[in-house]
């Protein structure tokens, strides 16, 4: 794996992490020992990132990766964790909470659960409006400054958010969506990051499943994605002819399509890294390979006219998901 420094004052890692969600919800029943497996191939692969949050499986992620990481050296892993999301017992999501409080109360379950004495990036999965941002970055901090946390991230807020936070605390990147088909970024957002040397971590490079050349009209959904206004009726049909072109691009170059969406994410800039959603070993070496592919300048622009920006026809998240997220505010 080559090596990507996250932001100015960020950590060091590699080009490609891993997104540990779906091996716990959200996306069907969770295979531990399959789980388990595809985060040490990670590992052995070079990957030092892995992603996760303390609401999935409301605690059953942190637990994964505690087990996984057994017997491996602490310091060769790099561990992101989000907080802040509120669950309740059916699963349901019921709100955000980061009150200075309630962040030192999740940070004690997060360590206990991973079985670390430090997270490597902490963030809040969400803004919470109750809450300003400088209140929770400067509760963020004094975590910092006891060695409970490295660095400080954010998650899916917008350019004024990023630069009220920057000015309590640095922060090391913002964990956002980004990929062919979710590209709002590029207007204020990912410039500002920029202007504030903060990284990107972009989650969503293959749409949850959309731009992995695996996915047909004709598939069942069974999972939170029957609810996504991409994957509905005519808008998935307009998606998947925008998957097709990319096909018939990713073949001319001996690569999937799943590879030629990583690898598009990636040559975004070097502060970029993808964060891949693999299940099992199958998905996460696949997408590994996309390292290994070089798009030219002259490959960009043609899958930028395969692909325009705004191509897309759907949200990213239905109408109530929408509201909550900053990042969709500027």
């Amino acid at each position: 794996m080559e090596i990507r420094q996250l932001g100015l004052t960020g950590p060091r890692v590699s080009d490609i992490g891993l997104g540990c969600m779906g091996m716990s919800d959200l996306y069907g029943s969770p295979d531990k020992a399959e789980s388990i497996h595809t985060i040490h191939t990670a590992l052995d692969a070079g990957v030092n990132l892995l992603d996760t949050g303390d609401f999935y499986g409301s605690g059953h992620n942190e637990l994964l990766i505690c087990n996984a990481l057994q017997g491996r050296k602490r310091e060769d892993v790099v561990i992101s964790v989000k907080f802040g999301a509120l669950r309740d017992p059916s699963g349901g999501w019921t709100g955000v909470d980061t009150r200075p409080a309630a962040i030192k109360n999740f940070l004690a379950y997060t360590l206990r659960r991973l079985g670390t004495s430090y997270v490597d990036i902490y963030r809040p999965a969400r803004l919470d409006p109750s809450v300003p941002i400088e209140d929770t970055v400067g509760a963020l901090a004094d975590m910092v400054k006891a060695g409970y946390v490295r660095y400080i991230g954010l998650s899916e807020v917008g350019a004024e958010t990023l630069r009220r936070a920057s000015a309590v605390h640095p922060i090391a990147d913002l964990q956002i969506e980004y990929s062919l088909i979710s590209r709002g970024i590029e207007d204020s957002i990912l410039p500002t990051c920029r202007e504030l040397g903060i990284g990107v971590t972009a989650y969503g490079v293959l749409s949850r499943g959309l731009l992995s050349g695996h996915w047909t009209k004709e598939r069942q959904v069974r999972d939170f994605r029957g609810a996504l206004p991409r994957f509905q009726g005519e808008n998935l049909d307009h998606n998947l002819t925008l998957v097709e072109a990319l096909r018939t691009f990713a073949d001319m170059k001996g690569a999937t399509v799943a590879q030629v969406a990583v690898a598009w994410v990636l040559s975004q800039g070097s502060d970029i890294v993808p964060v891949v959603g693999a299940r099992r070993t199958g998905q996460l070496n696949e997408m590994l390979q996309a390292g290994n592919l070089t798009l030219t300048t002259e490959d960009l622009a043609e899958i930028e006219q395969l692909i325009p920006k705004d191509a897309a026809a759907g949200d990213r998240y239905h109408a109530s998901g929408m509201a909550g997220l900053d990042s969709e505010r500027g």
